[in-house]
């Protein structure tokens, strides 16, 4: 069976990190969101994977190449406007056997660990099933009514308690979705989306099942739930490997990954799970705390205090600094004292829709600039290339190419 991966939005939002990536870019563990769900197919014995890309598709195509160094095949086929998830579908249609049984969809930025694939695989019936989970908050996700495993109603992001059962995007049609795509019409939003082919489908009397799972789900919507992705994939994390240097006096406990040519100075202590890269230089005397990830080619100097956070790759975190519950994108220098604030239950508005955060830091883009003894609130973000000097507050967003004196 072959697996098509939706991986050409942009995930607006999670900017401002996805102004220089795409969402399926962003890390988890070290690792893009899109190489878990390779690695999750490549589990499962599904080894010809269709990516469908789009946004910044050149960064995707350089990491991932043909596939090889992952253990699949992979063929691209590129969806130039953002039409909807139908519409990328179809685009892959050229590279699917139409007398085959069936093939797997799925999206490139959710977390899926192999057994949630392997549910589907091994339960799916009819001309369409859909992976469904379980939630007690179904806010802004799509919905779906059934009777039995039957699927009578597919219902995308309405608010209300209609239904508990979430549908998660991870599919398998047969062949004869294509036709149905064909006649699925343009939404409300513009676009052509699968789930209104599903329910075309329902209606034209097909057999549409759905089969729940209670295995690891995650849809990464928001930068902040990137943390919460983090923490899962690093917890139950096995085999971590110590590769680098720990000078005499730094102390490490639980599970710690340490990278190749890394050097951990006398009088860090870490404690685990935390996983950090190749050729970075920590310490001495700094602490990272549970569930924190440290990208490639990271300097951070004496008396730092780092926990539940994401430092992406070429960053240089200077001394004193504290970073609790934040991601700071890639290429940032942060100067000496850096002190971020967090908050639980923020209330951060996105294209004027609030939506709610849990406990926040700060989030940064990447190529920023910040100074000494700089004091940045709980929930703000700042941009790519923003240059902020020494002694600000930064009360608001700052957006891309921002100075602050």
């Amino acid at each position: 069976m072959k697996a098509i991966i939706l991986a050409a939005g942009e995930g607006l939002r999670c900017r401002p990190l996805t102004l220089t990536r795409s969402k399926v870019m962003l890390p988890i563990a070290n690792r893009p969101i899109l190489e878990h769900v390779i690695d999750s197919l490549e589990k499962n014995g599904i080894l010809e994977i269709i990516l469908v890309v789009g946004y910044e598709k050149e960064r995707i195509m350089d990491y991932f190449q043909d596939g090889l160094n992952f253990g699949v095949k992979i063929n691209y086929v590129e969806q130039k406007a953002q039409l909807g998830t139908a519409h990328a579908i179809e685009q892959a249609k050229k590279l699917i056997d139409l007398e085959d049984s069936g093939f797997l969809v799925l999206n490139g930025d959710n977390l899926v660990e192999p057994k949630t694939i392997a549910d589907l695989l091994n339960n799916y019936k009819g001309d369409a099933s859909l992976l469904t989970v379980r939630m007690e908050d179904t806010a802004g996700y799509g919905v779906v009514l059934k009777e039995r495993e039957k699927v009578t109603k597919i219902l995308e992001k309405r608010p209300g308690d209609i239904s508990r059962i979430v549908n998660t995007g991870i599919y398998i049609f047969t062949p004869q979705v294509f036709e149905t795509i064909e006649k699925t019409p343009i939404s409300e939003n513009g676009e052509y989306a699968i789930t209104d082919t599903i329910q075309l489908m329902i209606n034209e009397g097909k057999t549409v099942t759905s089969v729940p799972t209670e295995s690891k789900w995650l849809d990464a919507i928001h930068a902040w739930d990137l943390l919460k992705a983090n923490a899962i994939v690093l917890d139950p994390a096995k085999d971590l490997r110590i590769e680098g240097e720990i000078e005499e006096g730094a102390v490490i406990r639980g599970k710690v990954a340490i990278g190749k040519n890394t050097k951990i100075r006398s009088g860090t202590y870490i404690v685990g799970p935390v996983v950090i890269g190749d050729n970075c230089d920590v310490g001495p005397n700094v602490v990272i705390l549970p569930s924190t990830t440290i990208g490639n080619n990271v300097s951070i100097r004496s008396f730092t205090e780092i926990q539940n956070s994401i430092i992406m790759n070429d960053c240089r975190i200077y001394s004193h600094g504290q970073i609790s519950h934040s991601i700071i994108g890639s290429n940032n220098t942060i100067g000496s004292g850096l002190f971020v604030e967090e908050k639980d239950g923020l209330l951060i508005i996105m294209n004027g829709i609030i939506h709610r955060a849990p406990r926040l830091g700060t989030i940064f883009g990447d190529d920023n600039r910040i100074g000494n003894s700089v004091l940045v609130k709980a929930g703000v973000t700042i941009a790519v290339d923003c240059l902020v000097e020494s002694g600000n507050t930064i009360y608001k967003d700052l957006p891309r190419h921002s100075v602050v004196l």
